[in-house]
């Protein structure tokens, strides 16, 4: 993750536009890998690439202890993954 946020969202805009042809607002939804997502402001993407990072790090920590992972876990993070327009999940 790059320290510069406005970079960052900068990608996060390529990948949407490249991922979601059709012209889509910023607060307009779409499809995206079958989910309906929103095209997120630099605040809101600011907001769910924290959280989707964080969850991501606690993950692979429980991985790395062997812990038992929770599906609920499993699917916030797709589900961030997804808004962030990233194509792997973690």
């Amino acid at each position: 993750m790059s320290a510069d946020p406005a970079l960052e969202y900068a990608s996060y805009l390529e990948r949407f536009h490249a991922a979601i042809p059709e012209e889509t607002e910023v607060g307009g939804f779409a499809k995206y890998k079958g989910k309906l997502i929103k095209k997120l402001s630099a605040e809101d993407f600011a907001k769910v690439s924290a959280d989707y990072h964080a969850m991501a790090a606690h993950y692979f920590q429980s991985l790395d202890r062997g812990d038992t992972i929770n599906d609920l876990v499993v699917k916030s993070i797709r589900e961030n993954a997804a808004n962030l327009v990233l194509t792997s999940p973690v």
